[in-house]
């Protein structure tokens, strides 16, 4: 399902859900732009009116939501090639810039988990960025090339689907593959400073685990550490 212009798409799609006025015959929605597009924690995401994909995917929430985040990352870099990476634990990276982002949230309906919802952000035809975003870039500055975005809709969508039908270790397997820096050392920095470690697994419950170069074992969770780039 296509809008022309909404808050947020996950925002919309949640409050649709909670009302009963979400067609069941649907199973995502595209806009041509967000007021308020969210990103993790609150983040905002800029957006160009009609220059990007912005979606929000129902999901069936048979999978805990960590995975799904895995999933759908997995899903991105297989649309996109294997030039791009997967900043722990969701963002897909071109170098050292952010080219999409992944808001996974669940859909409670009447006393239920009816639905975990993928919102989905895709840098494609916007050039100038003018938010205070720290590393933006786009799929047109990566390649100069223009991009159908409702082409692109569809093969994301395609690609989610079959993904999702594939085993979990083969997923994780692949996201692994494709971690930002998951090789050699790399700055970091948590409550206590910065430190250079390098990535030593990522955990089926969600937490990175890093070894640093006196051989200690750290192990966080979403926001307990930080990239320095």
């Amino acid at each position: 399902m296509y809008i022309s212009s909404t808050n947020s798409t996950n925002s919309l799609v949640k409050e649709m859900l909670a009302k009963g006025e979400w067609p069941q015959t649907e199973h995502y929605l595209y806009a041509g732009y967000q007021t308020a597009g969210r990103g993790q924690t609150g983040n905002s995401w800029e957006s160009e009116a009609n220059k990007n994909v912005l979606c929000s995917i129902l999901l069936p929430p048979d999978k805990n939501l960590y995975f799904l985040n895995i999933a759908v990352s997995v899903a991105l870099i297989r649309l996109l090639g294997g030039q791009y990476t997967i900043k722990w634990p969701n963002d897909i990276y071109y170098n050292d810039k952010k080219l999409a982002g992944i808001l996974l949230e669940n859909a409670i309906v009447g006393s239920e988990i009816k639905y975990s919802i993928a919102g989905i952000g895709l840098n494609v035809n916007q050039t100038v960025f003018v938010s205070n975003a720290p590393n933006p870039v786009s799929l047109k500055q990566i390649t100069g090339k223009e991009y159908d975005i409702d082409q692109l809709m569809k093969d994301l969508l395609e690609t989610i689907t079959v993904v999702l039908k594939e085993p979990e270790d083969v997923i994780w397997s692949e996201y692994k593959a494709h971690l930002y820096r998951r090789e050699g050392y790399w700055l970091f920095e948590d409550k206590n400073g910065a430190f250079e470690a390098h990535i030593k697994d990522v955990l089926p419950t969600g937490e990175i685990v890093l070894r640093d170069k006196n051989s200690q074992v750290h192990q966080y969770g979403f926001k307990q550490i930080k990239y320095i780039l």
